[in-house]
Protein backbone atom coordinates (compact mmCIF):
# COMPACT_ATOMS: atom_id res chain seq x y z
CA UNK A 1 0.00 0.00 0.00
CA UNK A 2 1.39 3.31 -0.93
CA UNK A 3 2.62 5.94 2.26
CA UNK A 4 -0.54 7.81 2.24
CA UNK A 5 -2.79 4.91 1.75
CA UNK A 6 -4.51 5.99 -1.18
CA UNK A 7 -3.49 5.98 -5.16
CA UNK A 8 -4.26 9.35 -5.80
CA UNK A 9 -2.55 11.26 -8.31
CA UNK A 10 -0.06 13.83 -7.55
CA UNK A 11 -1.97 17.38 -7.25
CA UNK A 12 -0.97 21.38 -7.06
CA UNK A 13 -3.40 23.50 -5.28
CA UNK A 14 -3.72 26.81 -4.88
CA UNK A 15 -6.21 29.64 -4.28
CA UNK A 16 -7.08 32.57 -5.54
CA UNK A 17 -7.96 36.09 -4.14
CA UNK A 18 -11.53 35.87 -4.21
CA UNK A 19 -11.66 32.66 -2.43
CA UNK A 20 -11.77 29.95 -5.36
CA UNK A 21 -10.25 26.73 -4.49
CA UNK A 22 -8.46 25.08 -7.16
CA UNK A 23 -7.08 21.10 -7.45
CA UNK A 24 -5.13 20.32 -10.87
CA UNK A 25 -4.28 16.72 -11.47
CA UNK A 26 -2.40 16.31 -14.69
CA UNK A 27 -1.91 12.65 -16.19
CA UNK A 28 0.29 12.98 -18.99
CA UNK A 29 -1.00 10.06 -20.81
CA UNK A 30 -4.61 10.32 -20.76
CA UNK A 31 -6.49 11.54 -23.71
CA UNK A 32 -9.05 13.28 -22.17
CA UNK A 33 -9.46 16.12 -19.62
CA UNK A 34 -12.41 16.76 -17.15
CA UNK A 35 -13.43 19.91 -15.12
CA UNK A 36 -15.10 19.65 -12.11
CA UNK A 37 -16.58 22.57 -10.53
CA UNK A 38 -18.18 21.84 -7.20
CA UNK A 39 -20.16 24.42 -4.73
CA UNK A 40 -20.40 23.82 -1.15
CA UNK A 41 -23.98 24.50 -1.99
CA UNK A 42 -27.12 22.39 -1.47
CA UNK A 43 -30.62 21.66 0.09
CA UNK A 44 -29.05 22.69 3.50
CA UNK A 45 -28.65 26.07 2.77
CA UNK A 46 -32.77 26.50 2.29
CA UNK A 47 -35.32 26.89 4.35
CA UNK A 48 -39.14 26.68 4.01
CA UNK A 49 -40.71 28.76 1.09
CA UNK A 50 -37.45 28.08 -1.26
CA UNK A 51 -36.63 24.40 -0.95
CA UNK A 52 -35.45 22.77 -3.73
CA UNK A 53 -33.80 25.69 -4.97
CA UNK A 54 -30.41 24.68 -5.00
CA UNK A 55 -31.66 22.15 -7.46
CA UNK A 56 -33.59 24.60 -9.72
CA UNK A 57 -30.31 27.03 -9.69
CA UNK A 58 -28.42 23.72 -11.11
CA UNK A 59 -30.78 23.91 -13.92
CA UNK A 60 -30.36 27.28 -14.21
CA UNK A 61 -26.76 27.20 -14.99
CA UNK A 62 -27.52 25.75 -18.46
CA UNK A 63 -29.80 28.04 -19.30
CA UNK A 64 -28.01 31.38 -20.23
CA UNK A 65 -24.74 33.32 -19.06
CA UNK A 66 -23.23 36.39 -20.93
CA UNK A 67 -21.64 34.29 -23.20
CA UNK A 68 -23.79 30.97 -23.74
CA UNK A 69 -27.06 31.16 -24.27
CA UNK A 70 -30.01 28.67 -23.64
CA UNK A 71 -28.27 25.34 -25.22
CA UNK A 72 -25.12 26.89 -26.15
CA UNK A 73 -23.33 24.68 -23.73
CA UNK A 74 -24.60 21.53 -24.75
CA UNK A 75 -23.76 22.24 -28.31
CA UNK A 76 -20.43 23.45 -27.43
CA UNK A 77 -19.24 20.40 -25.32
CA UNK A 78 -20.62 17.94 -27.99
CA UNK A 79 -18.97 20.05 -30.92
CA UNK A 80 -16.05 19.04 -29.12
CA UNK A 81 -16.51 15.20 -28.63
CA UNK A 82 -17.18 15.92 -24.97
CA UNK A 83 -19.94 14.84 -22.42
CA UNK A 84 -21.49 16.95 -19.15
CA UNK A 85 -23.48 16.83 -16.07
CA UNK A 86 -24.30 17.80 -12.89
CA UNK A 87 -25.94 17.03 -9.66
CA UNK A 88 -27.14 18.42 -6.44
CA UNK A 89 -27.45 16.72 -2.97
CA UNK A 90 -28.06 17.96 0.73
CA UNK A 91 -24.39 19.42 0.61
CA UNK A 92 -23.01 20.06 -2.67
CA UNK A 93 -23.93 21.00 -6.12
CA UNK A 94 -21.39 19.75 -9.07
CA UNK A 95 -20.71 20.21 -12.39
CA UNK A 96 -18.63 18.09 -14.82
CA UNK A 97 -17.38 18.70 -18.69
CA UNK A 98 -15.05 16.12 -20.21
CA UNK A 99 -13.24 16.81 -23.26
CA UNK A 100 -10.75 15.73 -25.22
CA UNK A 101 -7.33 17.16 -23.83
CA UNK A 102 -7.67 19.71 -26.60
CA UNK A 103 -10.50 21.28 -26.09
CA UNK A 104 -9.54 21.61 -22.49
CA UNK A 105 -10.26 25.84 -22.85
CA UNK A 106 -14.06 24.96 -23.69
CA UNK A 107 -15.37 23.63 -19.93
CA UNK A 108 -12.89 26.61 -18.44
CA UNK A 109 -14.60 29.48 -20.20
CA UNK A 110 -17.83 27.96 -19.89
CA UNK A 111 -17.63 27.11 -15.84
CA UNK A 112 -15.70 31.20 -15.82
CA UNK A 113 -18.59 32.51 -17.31
CA UNK A 114 -21.95 30.81 -15.55
CA UNK A 115 -19.72 30.93 -11.98
CA UNK A 116 -21.24 34.25 -11.25
CA UNK A 117 -22.58 35.42 -14.09
CA UNK A 118 -25.83 33.00 -14.95
CA UNK A 119 -28.23 34.73 -15.85
CA UNK A 120 -31.68 33.32 -14.47
CA UNK A 121 -34.35 35.54 -16.44
CA UNK A 122 -37.72 35.18 -15.20
CA UNK A 123 -38.80 33.50 -18.30
CA UNK A 124 -36.12 30.83 -18.38
CA UNK A 125 -37.00 30.56 -14.86
CA UNK A 126 -40.46 30.13 -15.45
CA UNK A 127 -39.87 27.36 -18.15
CA UNK A 128 -37.64 25.23 -16.14
CA UNK A 129 -40.93 25.51 -13.16
CA UNK A 130 -42.63 23.06 -15.29
CA UNK A 131 -39.60 20.87 -15.97
CA UNK A 132 -38.76 20.37 -11.66
CA UNK A 133 -42.37 19.99 -11.46
CA UNK A 134 -42.67 17.29 -14.00
CA UNK A 135 -39.06 16.00 -12.04
CA UNK A 136 -40.86 16.25 -8.79
CA UNK A 137 -43.98 14.39 -10.12
CA UNK A 138 -42.02 11.33 -11.55
CA UNK A 139 -40.62 10.82 -8.42
CA UNK A 140 -43.29 10.39 -6.51
CA UNK A 141 -44.73 7.86 -8.28
CA UNK A 142 -41.68 5.24 -6.73
CA UNK A 143 -42.59 4.10 -3.69
CA UNK A 144 -39.15 4.42 -2.66
CA UNK A 145 -39.17 7.87 -3.26
CA UNK A 146 -42.20 8.76 -1.06
CA UNK A 147 -40.69 6.06 1.65
CA UNK A 148 -37.46 8.11 1.94
CA UNK A 149 -38.92 11.66 1.64
CA UNK A 150 -40.98 10.25 4.94
CA UNK A 151 -38.22 8.82 6.80
CA UNK A 152 -36.44 12.38 6.40
CA UNK A 153 -39.55 13.99 7.71
CA UNK A 154 -39.72 11.98 10.47
CA UNK A 155 -36.45 11.65 11.94
CA UNK A 156 -35.38 15.51 11.55
CA UNK A 157 -38.21 17.73 12.64
CA UNK A 158 -35.82 20.92 12.36
CA UNK A 159 -32.48 20.79 10.87
CA UNK A 160 -32.78 21.22 6.89
CA UNK A 161 -31.96 18.18 6.28
CA UNK A 162 -35.20 17.16 6.75
CA UNK A 163 -36.52 18.28 3.27
CA UNK A 164 -35.97 16.65 0.30
CA UNK A 165 -33.15 18.31 -2.82
CA UNK A 166 -36.33 18.26 -5.13
CA UNK A 167 -38.35 20.44 -2.65
CA UNK A 168 -41.76 20.56 -1.86
CA UNK A 169 -44.56 21.19 -4.40
CA UNK A 170 -45.59 24.08 -3.11
CA UNK A 171 -42.54 25.76 -3.04
CA UNK A 172 -41.91 24.55 -6.37
CA UNK A 173 -44.96 25.89 -7.58
CA UNK A 174 -44.59 29.57 -5.89
CA UNK A 175 -40.83 30.17 -5.61
CA UNK A 176 -40.32 33.96 -7.85
CA UNK A 177 -37.49 34.58 -10.42
CA UNK A 178 -36.52 37.06 -8.11
CA UNK A 179 -35.76 34.55 -5.16
CA UNK A 180 -34.42 32.20 -6.62
CA UNK A 181 -31.90 34.82 -8.36
CA UNK A 182 -31.24 36.34 -4.79
CA UNK A 183 -30.05 32.56 -3.60
CA UNK A 184 -27.58 32.07 -6.37
CA UNK A 185 -26.47 35.56 -5.74
CA UNK A 186 -26.14 34.89 -2.28
CA UNK A 187 -24.56 31.67 -2.21
CA UNK A 188 -22.89 30.83 -5.56
CA UNK A 189 -19.26 31.97 -6.02
CA UNK A 190 -15.92 31.73 -5.92
CA UNK A 191 -15.84 31.42 -1.99
CA UNK A 192 -17.82 28.61 -2.03
CA UNK A 193 -16.49 26.83 -4.82
CA UNK A 194 -13.70 23.98 -5.81
CA UNK A 195 -12.30 23.80 -9.25
CA UNK A 196 -10.44 20.18 -10.05
CA UNK A 197 -9.11 20.02 -13.45
CA UNK A 198 -8.03 16.21 -13.99
CA UNK A 199 -6.34 14.37 -17.04
CA UNK A 200 -4.53 15.03 -19.61
CA UNK A 201 -2.68 18.72 -19.83
CA UNK A 202 0.23 20.67 -18.44
CA UNK A 203 -0.15 22.38 -15.37
CA UNK A 204 2.01 25.18 -15.84
CA UNK A 205 -0.21 26.38 -18.73
CA UNK A 206 -3.49 25.31 -17.32
CA UNK A 207 -2.59 26.60 -14.00
CA UNK A 208 -2.35 30.39 -15.91
CA UNK A 209 -5.60 30.18 -17.98
CA UNK A 210 -7.17 29.67 -14.70
CA UNK A 211 -5.60 32.52 -13.07
CA UNK A 212 -6.86 33.76 -16.42
CA UNK A 213 -9.98 32.68 -16.43
CA UNK A 214 -11.61 33.19 -12.67
CA UNK A 215 -8.82 36.06 -10.82
CA UNK A 216 -11.54 38.77 -12.60
CA UNK A 217 -14.53 37.17 -10.73
CA UNK A 218 -15.68 39.11 -7.29
CA UNK A 219 -15.27 37.27 -3.89
CA UNK A 220 -18.66 36.16 -3.55
CA UNK A 221 -20.60 33.25 -1.63
CA UNK A 222 -21.92 33.95 1.89
CA UNK A 223 -21.05 31.28 4.56
CA UNK A 224 -22.73 28.28 4.19
CA UNK A 225 -22.35 27.10 7.48
CA UNK A 226 -25.64 25.07 8.88
CA UNK A 227 -26.10 26.56 12.72
CA UNK A 228 -29.39 24.39 13.35
CA UNK A 229 -28.72 21.33 15.59
CA UNK A 230 -31.59 18.62 15.55
CA UNK A 231 -32.24 17.73 19.28
CA UNK A 232 -31.02 14.45 19.96
CA UNK A 233 -33.96 11.87 19.20
CA UNK A 234 -36.34 10.23 22.33
CA UNK A 235 -38.11 7.04 21.52
CA UNK A 236 -38.76 5.43 18.06
CA UNK A 237 -40.78 7.42 15.76
CA UNK A 238 -42.94 5.62 13.30
CA UNK A 239 -44.88 6.46 10.43
CA UNK A 240 -46.98 3.97 7.90
CA UNK A 241 -47.73 5.61 4.35
CA UNK A 242 -49.87 3.91 1.17
CA UNK A 243 -49.57 4.15 -2.64
CA UNK A 244 -49.55 2.19 -5.87
CA UNK A 245 -46.93 -1.23 -5.44
CA UNK A 246 -46.48 -4.72 -5.51
CA UNK A 247 -45.35 -5.62 -1.69
CA UNK A 248 -44.77 -3.66 1.31
CA UNK A 249 -41.28 -1.25 1.86
CA UNK A 250 -39.55 -0.95 5.39
CA UNK A 251 -37.22 1.81 5.85
CA UNK A 252 -35.21 2.44 9.07
CA UNK A 253 -32.98 5.46 9.49
CA UNK A 254 -31.01 5.88 12.50
CA UNK A 255 -29.40 9.99 13.18
CA UNK A 256 -25.81 9.50 13.12
CA UNK A 257 -22.20 11.66 13.65
CA UNK A 258 -21.31 13.98 10.75
CA UNK A 259 -18.28 13.09 8.50
CA UNK A 260 -14.84 13.13 10.15
CA UNK A 261 -17.03 13.40 14.02
CA UNK A 262 -16.16 10.39 15.95
CA UNK A 263 -17.87 7.37 14.98
CA UNK A 264 -17.19 7.83 10.94
CA UNK A 265 -15.10 4.97 10.52
CA UNK A 266 -17.21 2.48 12.37
CA UNK A 267 -19.93 3.76 10.48
CA UNK A 268 -18.17 2.90 7.17
CA UNK A 269 -17.48 -0.72 8.48
CA UNK A 270 -21.27 -1.29 9.58
CA UNK A 271 -22.49 0.14 5.88
CA UNK A 272 -20.07 -2.54 4.70
CA UNK A 273 -20.94 -5.30 6.77
CA UNK A 274 -24.88 -4.85 6.48
CA UNK A 275 -25.22 -3.44 3.13
CA UNK A 276 -21.87 -4.82 1.31
CA UNK A 277 -20.32 -2.26 0.21
CA UNK A 278 -19.03 1.53 0.82
CA UNK A 279 -19.39 4.79 -1.46
CA UNK A 280 -15.74 5.73 -0.46
CA UNK A 281 -13.85 2.88 -1.49
CA UNK A 282 -16.39 1.41 -4.14
CA UNK A 283 -14.89 -0.74 -7.07
CA UNK A 284 -17.54 0.15 -9.18
CA UNK A 285 -17.14 2.85 -11.79
CA UNK A 286 -20.13 5.40 -9.38
CA UNK A 287 -20.56 6.65 -6.12
CA UNK A 288 -24.09 4.80 -5.55
CA UNK A 289 -24.28 1.16 -5.51
CA UNK A 290 -25.13 -0.52 -8.22
CA UNK A 291 -25.33 -3.60 -7.20
CA UNK A 292 -26.71 -6.61 -4.95
CA UNK A 293 -24.44 -7.74 -2.50
CA UNK A 294 -25.13 -11.23 -1.97
CA UNK A 295 -22.02 -11.59 1.22
CA UNK A 296 -24.07 -8.71 3.05
CA UNK A 297 -25.62 -9.72 6.14
CA UNK A 298 -29.14 -8.21 5.13
CA UNK A 299 -29.08 -9.75 1.90
CA UNK A 300 -28.12 -12.91 3.78
CA UNK A 301 -30.75 -12.55 5.97
CA UNK A 302 -33.64 -11.28 4.07
CA UNK A 303 -32.90 -11.89 0.65
CA UNK A 304 -31.42 -15.18 0.62
CA UNK A 305 -34.29 -17.03 2.82
CA UNK A 306 -37.20 -15.34 0.50
CA UNK A 307 -38.38 -13.26 2.88
CA UNK A 308 -37.27 -9.73 0.34
CA UNK A 309 -37.06 -8.98 -2.68
CA UNK A 310 -33.72 -6.81 -1.84
CA UNK A 311 -32.53 -5.33 1.04
CA UNK A 312 -29.47 -2.94 1.55
CA UNK A 313 -27.57 -0.05 3.68
CA UNK A 314 -26.50 3.14 3.07
CA UNK A 315 -24.25 5.71 5.64
CA UNK A 316 -26.18 9.43 4.29
CA UNK A 317 -23.23 11.14 5.59
CA UNK A 318 -23.07 14.78 5.81
CA UNK A 319 -21.07 17.61 6.74
CA UNK A 320 -23.63 17.78 9.84
CA UNK A 321 -25.16 14.60 11.31
CA UNK A 322 -27.30 12.56 8.95
CA UNK A 323 -28.83 8.85 8.67
CA UNK A 324 -27.62 5.37 8.88
CA UNK A 325 -30.42 4.07 6.22
CA UNK A 326 -31.35 0.19 6.17
CA UNK A 327 -34.21 -1.08 3.95
CA UNK A 328 -36.02 -3.47 2.52
CA UNK A 329 -38.54 -4.71 0.48
CA UNK A 330 -40.98 -7.29 0.87
CA UNK A 331 -41.20 -10.81 -1.81
CA UNK A 332 -44.84 -11.91 -2.54
CA UNK A 333 -46.93 -12.60 0.33
CA UNK A 334 -44.46 -11.40 3.21
CA UNK A 335 -46.74 -9.57 5.06
CA UNK A 336 -44.82 -6.27 6.11
CA UNK A 337 -44.34 -7.21 9.84
CA UNK A 338 -42.17 -10.15 9.30
CA UNK A 339 -39.85 -7.86 6.97
CA UNK A 340 -39.83 -5.21 9.79
CA UNK A 341 -39.11 -7.92 12.10
CA UNK A 342 -36.15 -9.95 10.44
CA UNK A 343 -34.56 -6.60 9.28
CA UNK A 344 -34.46 -5.45 12.85
CA UNK A 345 -33.23 -8.76 13.76
CA UNK A 346 -29.91 -8.44 11.23
CA UNK A 347 -28.85 -5.22 12.49
CA UNK A 348 -29.60 -6.15 16.09
CA UNK A 349 -28.14 -9.51 15.77
CA UNK A 350 -24.60 -7.07 14.69
CA UNK A 351 -24.84 -5.51 17.97
CA UNK A 352 -25.22 -8.62 20.09
CA UNK A 353 -22.10 -10.77 19.28
CA UNK A 354 -20.65 -8.21 16.42
CA UNK A 355 -18.87 -9.47 13.19
CA UNK A 356 -16.72 -11.91 13.18
CA UNK A 357 -12.82 -11.49 11.78
CA UNK A 358 -12.93 -13.45 8.77
CA UNK A 359 -15.62 -10.77 7.91
CA UNK A 360 -13.87 -7.72 9.25
CA UNK A 361 -10.70 -8.97 6.73
CA UNK A 362 -13.62 -9.06 3.92
CA UNK A 363 -14.40 -5.66 5.18
CA UNK A 364 -10.67 -4.43 4.86
CA UNK A 365 -9.86 -6.45 1.29
CA UNK A 366 -13.16 -4.50 -0.28
CA UNK A 367 -11.92 -1.47 0.97
CA UNK A 368 -8.22 -1.61 0.10
CA UNK A 369 -9.44 -3.00 -3.32
CA UNK A 370 -11.70 0.34 -3.71
CA UNK A 371 -8.98 2.62 -2.79
CA UNK A 372 -6.59 1.13 -5.67
CA UNK A 373 -9.28 1.72 -7.78
CA UNK A 374 -10.51 5.00 -6.85
CA UNK A 375 -8.81 7.20 -9.50
CA UNK A 376 -9.25 5.10 -12.53
CA UNK A 377 -9.89 7.87 -15.17
CA UNK A 378 -10.03 11.75 -15.74
CA UNK A 379 -13.79 11.91 -15.12
CA UNK A 380 -13.31 9.57 -11.78
CA UNK A 381 -10.52 11.50 -10.88
CA UNK A 382 -11.98 14.91 -10.92
CA UNK A 383 -15.45 13.72 -8.76
CA UNK A 384 -13.02 12.49 -6.23
CA UNK A 385 -10.81 15.27 -5.85
CA UNK A 386 -13.54 17.68 -5.42
CA UNK A 387 -15.74 15.92 -3.44
CA UNK A 388 -13.31 15.33 -0.69
CA UNK A 389 -12.11 18.67 -1.43
CA UNK A 390 -15.53 20.60 -1.14
CA UNK A 391 -16.21 19.00 2.03
CA UNK A 392 -13.19 18.46 3.98
CA UNK A 393 -10.04 17.98 2.20
CA UNK A 394 -7.97 15.69 0.05
CA UNK A 395 -5.91 14.23 3.49
CA UNK A 396 -9.25 13.37 5.04
CA UNK A 397 -9.55 10.47 2.26
CA UNK A 398 -6.68 9.11 3.68
CA UNK A 399 -6.85 9.51 7.29
CA UNK A 400 -10.40 7.78 6.14
CA UNK A 401 -8.92 4.80 4.49
CA UNK A 402 -6.33 4.43 7.67
CA UNK A 403 -8.93 4.39 10.55
CA UNK A 404 -11.27 1.99 8.46
CA UNK A 405 -8.39 -0.60 8.45
CA UNK A 406 -7.94 -0.26 11.77
CA UNK A 407 -11.79 -0.99 12.98
CA UNK A 408 -11.89 -4.11 14.97
CA UNK A 409 -14.54 -6.84 15.45
CA UNK A 410 -15.27 -5.16 18.64
CA UNK A 411 -15.20 -1.79 17.96
CA UNK A 412 -18.22 -2.41 15.35
CA UNK A 413 -20.21 -4.12 17.88
CA UNK A 414 -20.02 -1.60 19.96
CA UNK A 415 -20.64 0.92 17.03
CA UNK A 416 -23.65 -0.93 16.20
CA UNK A 417 -24.87 -1.05 19.70
CA UNK A 418 -24.63 2.67 20.18
CA UNK A 419 -25.99 4.03 16.94
CA UNK A 420 -28.26 1.62 15.81
CA UNK A 421 -30.49 1.22 18.58
CA UNK A 422 -34.14 0.35 18.87
CA UNK A 423 -34.46 3.44 21.14
CA UNK A 424 -33.58 6.01 18.70
CA UNK A 425 -34.71 4.82 14.99
CA UNK A 426 -37.31 5.98 12.82
CA UNK A 427 -39.72 3.17 10.96
CA UNK A 428 -41.67 4.41 8.07
CA UNK A 429 -43.99 1.50 6.94
CA UNK A 430 -44.89 1.02 3.04
CA UNK A 431 -48.10 -0.75 2.43
CA UNK A 432 -49.50 -1.02 -1.43
CA UNK A 433 -52.82 -0.13 -1.80
CA UNK A 434 -55.15 -1.44 -4.48
CA UNK A 435 -57.53 1.82 -4.78
CA UNK A 436 -54.34 3.71 -4.55
CA UNK A 437 -53.79 1.78 -7.72
CA UNK A 438 -56.72 2.15 -9.21
CA UNK A 439 -56.81 5.50 -8.62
Amino acid sequence: MPPTGVTRPPTRRFALDNGLRVVLAPAAKSPTASVWVWYRVGSKNEWPGVTGASHWVEHMLFAGSPRYGKGDIDRAVVRVGGELNAFTSTDQTAYFITVPREHLSVPLDIESDRMVRALLTDGEVDRERTVIHSEREGAENWPEFRVEEELYQLAFRHHPYRWSVLGSRDDIEHLSPATLRAYYRRFYGPRNAVLVVAGGFDAGAVEQEVRTRFSPLPATGDDVTVTTVEPAARGERRSEISGPGTTPLVEVGWRTPALGEPGTAELVVLDILLGGETAFFSVGTGWRRTAEHPSSRLYRALVDPGIAVRASSDWRYGVCPGLFVVRAQAAARVPVERLEERLFGAVEALGRIGPSRAEIEEVRTKVRRGADLAYEGASRTGFRLGFFSSLRDLEFEDELLRTVLRVSPSQARDAARRWLGAESRAVVRYRPSPEAADA
